[in-house]
């Protein structure tokens, strides 16, 4: 009977996923057929070929080796401190455009105009920039000679700026750019082709349609840039769904029927029953490696954070000439994957062979061989990012051994290989631990196949970030980048998370097996049959189709529902901190657990419901909303899930040695204090400061160095300084109390009676 009850959670999984992953496949078509054309040749009326298709390929290249979305955005994907190229284009060469023909028509600037006079300008504007020139024929745009004057004025801006111009030195300051970001005269010229070519695609009708290719994406009122019929409906339809779900999904909990209770836990740790085998204590490096990253990574965060006050310097220091905010961010954010990352590798490493059993024959050289390829790809990455945004590398090698240019995915693209490759290396070993434990049919089999499928969606699923190159289409481009971000992080990592936890508390005793495992299908099912399509959300200003926006729309607004469930949870997880008295030992990995369970709500949830409908992402894409987003979800859940399952391998391997746990705490609540705060006091005020100025104005108003430098917008961002040291300190403790379980001041003078465990896994034959 409970066989088939385990069948019926199986069924109900993979027809979910099967379907998620149609409805994926299915629109991703769709990206690709109707994705905005890049012309053979842009060419003025009289002929004159203003570029070609491959000035704005090269262009697009030019733009990565700058460090790509980390210097400002393109479609609204990026960094926060420089413009959004599209949008600063857009609505530089609609106001130079105003202001050509106001001074060959009218003999005065475009300002200083009457009402009527500006009025009929600006309809103009709008028929002109919005009519679409493109024959698919010849693969041409067509534009006016009075229009290519404007591109020309817009472009020379532009080249100045990427060129150190002297008189454009404040304005890189504000945007934390280098003094001469682009050297080369024939990379500038190709990289502000390619900066019209995407204002091109965001101001220009569809054929046959009242939408941009990017769906009206910018908020810009002189050509008409406005929310869309289907972006209002379509955020509606999202709402009611989400309290539709949450209704039904309330009542399911209600009225389903009572669930198993949970087993008198052990009177002793079954932990103690186990050695750690040779592979698992090698992955004490592991351990260190990650609390290292997490430490340079929060150094780098501290600087990066600082440039948006002082732009090119470092309390006088000037620093950015060396390591530009551009390289900055990209270590900041490549460090905090590769920490978190690492934490999930070292956790399946170290729980594998406990739950197959044994210790398969030459494990630990695996383990060993995996670290030093990381070692490789994590040194090697960062330095040729340095290259790349240093202009040193060529165009055709900065993609592949300096920077892709893509948030999340910024390593070289021969670094990337590598990186896969070890992910695969890490997915035999598991494998190969795992084996017995999949031969065996008892009530933890669903649990472990849940936990042996999310390790290999992770090994494999990273692969998606090798369907696109250097010169692939940028929506073609942001479709494959979101498997990887939000996939393979947000989605498969969570299922992995959520299976080892479980899996952990049914091997100390504290979970039935068999509801432990139909638990952790049922959350997958739900969270992945939303999450999966939900990644649409991320695309719908990406040159994508309206069918697009209104898939993302409905399943991101799904991926909320599991988390309602968050708070039963949490108070489920702390409750195990009383189960039994050996289980003081095991506190602080549980409350980091629970703190998990906290940002999930507050950070995945409400500020990922803030941003997720269309009329409200419409606003605020590229804002400091984002931020806020990113940062309670990627640290407040995964950050902090992967130092609680570093945290449980830390204490199996210091054996039955109390923990001076001091710094611990202070750890814990300064890095979760500081992350609220940095929240509270800076990123929220300042998005929701910059959405009231995307609405009233333009989103190119608020991301520009005008809005950003005002008084009341430097004292918001020196707020962040508060929560940053809270958040700093909180990491020294956690590193300092790391630190002492290698040196041992971490440890209590007196060790616990208990005896340790002498049960090894036994190694394979």
């Amino acid at each position: 009977m409970n066989a088939l009850r385990d069948n019926k959670y199986w069924i109900t999984f993979f027809a979910a996923i099967s379907i998620a992953f149609f409805v994926l496949g299915f629109y991703g078509r769709e990206v690709y057929r109707q994705a905005p054309p890049i012309p053979k040749a842009i060419v003025v009326a009289d002929g004159t070929v203003l570029a070609t298709e491959d000035d704005i390929l090269t262009g697009q290249e030019s733009w990565q080796s700058t460090g790509g979305q980390q210097l400002g955005s393109i479609w609204g994907h990026g960094a926060y401190q420089a413009p959004d190229w599209t949008a600063d284009w857009l609505h530089r060469e609609a106001v130079a455009l105003l202001d050509v023909w106001a001074v060959r028509e009218h003999g005065r600037r475009f300002d200083d105009l009457d009402a009527g006079a500006q009025g009929a300008l600006k309809q103009r504007l709008v028929i002109e920039m919005r009519t679409n020139t493109y024959d698919p024929a010849t693969g041409t745009v067509t534009i006016s000679a009075e229009r290519a004057e404007a591109i020309a004025r817009t472009a020379a801006h532009f080249d100045a700026l990427f060129g150190g111009a002297p008189e454009l030195q404040q304005l890189r300051e504000d945007y934390a750019m280098k003094e001469v970001t682009v050297p080369d005269a024939k990379r500038r010229a190709a990289l502000v082709d390619f900066f019209f070519w995407t204002s091109w695609a965001a101001s220009t009708q569809r054929p046959d349609s009242k939408v941009t290719y990017t769906n009206n994406w910018p908020h810009e009122p002189l050509v008409d840039n406005r929310p869309s019929g289907a972006n209002v409906l379509w955020s509606l339809v999202s709402v009611f769904l989400l309290l539709a779900a949450i209704g039904a999904l309330v009542w399911w909990k209600a009225f389903r029927p009572e669930e198993e209770k949970d087993p008198e836990p052990p009177a002793r740790d079954p932990f103690g029953e186990i050695a750690p085998t040779a592979s698992m204590k090698a992955v004490a490096k592991y351990v260190g490696t990650v609390v290292l990253l997490l430490v340079v990574q929060v150094i780098l965060g501290v600087i990066t954070a600082h440039y948006t006050v002082e732009g090119q310097g470092f309390y006088g220091l000037p620093l950015g000439e060396w390591l530009p905010y551009s390289l900055t961010r990209t270590w900041h954010i490549q460090a905090g994957m590769f920490w978190i990352a690492t934490a999930f590798l070292a956790a399946g490493l170290f729980v594998a062979p406990i739950v197959g059993g044994r210790e398969p024959k030459f494990q630990r050289l695996g383990v060993n061989v995996l670290f030093g390829a990381l070692l490789v790809v994590v040194g090697g990455s960062f330095v040729g990012q340095y290259l790349a945004i240093h202009q040193v590398l060529p165009l055709g090698l900065s993609f592949w051994l300096g920077h892709q240019g893509y948030e999340y995915v910024d390593l070289g693209r021969g670094w990337q290989v590598a990186l896969w490759v070890g992910l695969l290396l890490w997915l035999v070993l598991m494998l190969r631990a795992l084996w017995p434990a999949l031969q065996r049919k008892d009530g933890s089999r669903s649990l472990v196949l849940m936990f042996t499928g999310a390790s290999a969606a992770i090994g494999l699923i990273y692969g998606a970030g090798f369907f696109f190159g250097a010169r692939t289409h940028m929506s073609v481009m942001e479709y494959w980048r979101w498997w990887i971000v939000h996939l393979w992080v947000e989605g498969f990592f969570e299922v992995f998370a959520t299976a080892a936890i479980s899996l952990l508390f049914v091997r100390l005793g504290l979970i039935e097996e068999r509801t432990a495992g139909r638990a952790v299908i049922v959350s997958s099912t739900l969270y992945l049959f939303a999450g999966i399509p939900g990644t649409f959300h991320h695309l719908y200003w990406s040159g994508t189709p309206t069918a697009i926006l209104a898939v993302g729309a409905t399943f991101s607004a799904l991926e909320v529902v599991p988390l309602v469930l968050v708070g039963w949870e949490a108070w489920r997880t702390s409750r195990l901190q009383q189960a039994a008295p050996w289980m003081v030992r095991y506190r602080w990995p549980v409350r980091f657990f629970v703190g998990v369970a906290f940002w999930n709500l507050v950070g995945a949830g409400l500020f990922g419901f803030l941003i997720n409908p269309p009329i409200a992402l419409y606003y605020m894409q590229g804002l400091n909303t984002t931020p806020v987003h990113a940062h309670a979800a990627l640290f407040g859940v995964y950050g902090l899930l992967s130092l609680g399952l570093v945290l449980v391998v830390a204490r199996r391997l210091s054996g039955f040695v109390a923990w001076r746990e001091r710094y611990l705490a202070w750890g814990f609540w300064g890095m979760n204090v500081g992350l609220g705060l940095m929240i509270v006091l800076s990123l929220l005020p300042i998005g929701l400061a910059q959405t009231w100025a995307s609405v009233e104005t333009g989103l190119w108003y608020a991301r520009s160095a005008e809005f950003l430098q005002l008084p009341i917008m430097e004292v918001a961002r020196w707020l962040r300084l508060v929560g940053d040291t809270v958040f700093l300190g909180g990491v020294a403790c956690f590193a300092w109390f790391m630190l002492g379980l290698w040196t041992g001041w971490s440890y209590e003078p007196v060790a616990s009676p208990e005896p340790r465990g002498s049960v090894v896994p036994a190694p394979a034959a």
